[in-house]
């Protein structure tokens, strides 16, 4: 195992001789990763659903029970590469899981029948939503403290547009070369970032001879016991399970809203034409949102934003089943959409800020595991909601009631402190 103590050692590698902290190189790099997740997400999977059932005149009942399966089985994909992350590193965990995801994508676009299409989508699924999503979040956790924070609004932001971004290119792929051309592709260029992710990407900055982003700026201090937390203590602190069924809470409301958001406008009397505005605003307002959260985020502030994020979420869905207008259905996105943009942000930082780097990895993974699955239930619930009731305002109280008793359990937790420092051995970290 190629590890080394986390203290930074004089060197001169190139990321040591920049004028510049270099962990700000590595925002870079996690927010394409993060972008790359595309294919293995549900917005990424669904510019190709069509398509992909004509082609292989799937019946879209076994497509949703295939991609519900492969969106459980990927988020088993979370737990050894958080162990990855801890043991060999942000570099090459980063490497080896883009490398599985390019490889499994363009397998997915040979896919013929039913097996093979399982099989390559739970691939899909869980080297791109669930493995890729805790590496890209580890490369900034890794090398952040003091400005956590920071770093991780500034990353939401960059993966906004990168979505955006992705999202328009694959569309204008699709219509020129079908499905399987854009997404044989896809595979080839997620493929061309390996070897650019193996430059640009660092484990810490330690490994690298660069002094580390202390809490103290002027203090540059190994990470120890006093600010490290075992993957077993950080699951029995209080503060791990707010953040966590916070964020799943919204993953779940947000997955839901955004696959039905025209249906469930319409139930509200709301024009079709709407939809886009809705989700324009969403995405706009989490978008500033990303940037404040950022701004406010720190070891001791981080879980009470999240509980003003949830209270945000609740509002948002006690009002939706009561609107009768699109200026009702834009306070309700307004709301959404900076629920969103704190909770991300919370969840991106909290780990780091609450628990220290050295089991960053495995603490991220078992967060993105929960989310994951989190995400994969929101649809199932809202359309089993609306199956029974002809509504979805039923589920919404639910999931509000539930949004507020989070909220408070987030204002009560907490900040974890260690209960006895010794027990937590030297940090380790890797090779840059």
């Amino acid at each position: 195992m190629n590890n080394s103590t986390l203290v930074a050692r004089p060197g001169r590698s190139w990321p040591a001789r920049l004028p510049f902290y270099y962990g700000w190189i590595n925002v870079i790099v996690a927010s394409l990763a993060m972008t790359a997740t595309l294919p293995g997400r549900t917005h990424g999977l669904g510019l190709v659903t069509e398509r992909l059932l004509q082609d292989l005149q799937m019946d879209r009942v076994l497509y949703a029970r295939i991609n519900l399966i492969a969106s459980l089985l990927g988020a088993v994909f979370c737990w050894p590469v958080g162990r990855l992350i801890d043991r060999r590193g942000v570099r090459t965990a980063l490497v080896m899981v883009t490398a599985g995801l390019a490889l499994s994508v363009v397998g997915m676009a040979a896919a013929r029948g039913t097996i093979s299409l399982l099989v390559t989508l739970i691939l899909v699924r869980g080297f791109g939503q669930s493995a890729l999503s805790v590496v890209s979040m580890a490369i900034i956790g890794k090398w952040f403290s003091r400005r956590l924070g920071l770093a991780m609004g500034l990353f939401a932001v960059l993966l906004t547009f990168g979505f955006i971004g992705s999202v328009i290119g694959m569309g204008a792929a699709i219509e020129a070369w079908g499905w399987r051309g854009a997404w044989q592709n896809l595979g080839f260029a997620l493929g061309a970032l390996v070897p650019i992710f193996w430059f640009l990407a660092r484990s810490t900055p330690e490994s690298c001879g660069v002094p580390p982003d202390a809490p103290d700026p002027a203090l540059v201090r190994s990470e120890s016991a006093s600010d490290s937390f075992s993957f077993a203590q950080a699951l029995a602190a209080p503060a791990f399970w707010a953040v966590l069924l916070g964020a799943c809470a919204f993953n779940l409301v947000w997955s839901g809203v955004t696959l039905f958001n025209e249906s469930m406008l319409a139930e509200r009397g709301i024009a079709a034409r709407h939809a886009v505005e809705i989700m324009a605003i969403l995405t706009g307002v989490g978008l500033l949102a990303n940037l404040i959260a950022g701004a406010l985020a720190s070891r001791e502030r981080v879980v009470k934003l999240l509980g003003c994020g949830l209270m945000l979420l609740a509002t948002a869905l006690v009002i939706f089943p009561s609107i009768e207008t699109i200026h009702g259905a834009r306070v309700y996105a307004l709301a959404i959409g900076l629920s969103g943009g704190i909770v991300t942000v919370v969840f991106f930082a909290a780990f780091g800020h609450l628990f220290g780097r050295q089991h960053l990895g495995r603490i991220q993974a078992a967060a993105q595991f929960g989310t994951v699955l989190a995400s994969a239930l929101g649809p199932e619930l809202m359309a089993e909601s609306h199956a029974l009731s002809g509504s979805y305002a039923p589920m919404f109280f639910v999931l509000a009631l539930i949004s507020m008793g989070l909220a408070l359990a987030s204002f009560l937790a907490p900040v974890p402190t260690l209960p006895d420092e010794s027990s937590v051995g030297a940090a380790r970290g890797t090779s840059c």
